[in-house]
């Protein structure tokens, strides 16, 4: 592949729900917590920096449980699925 090819990236429908279940794991121990956890997931996203989510009911073994990328691609598939859903 060359520099000027798009690479293609497939999530199977397995890794989407594993993924849901992890978002929803580690939400849930942020807010226990008292974070806000849109801005702790996006310092994690960002920075890919594991201090950014709680060790709190084990949140962070969780979301490593799952690549970065693997999960922003959930979490974008969703939005715009809900998108295009709204139309």
């Amino acid at each position: 592949m060359t520099n000027s090819e798009t690479a293609r990236f497939v999530l199977g429908g397995d890794r989407k729900k594993q993924a849901g279940e992890i978002m929803s794991e580690v939400m849930s121990a942020l807010e226990e917590k008292g974070y806000n956890p849109i801005n702790q997931l996006v310092g994690y996203f960002v920075s890919g920096d594991p201090t950014y989510i709680t060790n709190h009911k084990g949140a962070r073994a969780t979301i490593r449980q799952m690549e970065r990328d693997e999960l922003l691609e959930v979490i974008i598939s969703d939005y715009i699925e809900n998108l295009n859903s709204g139309n």
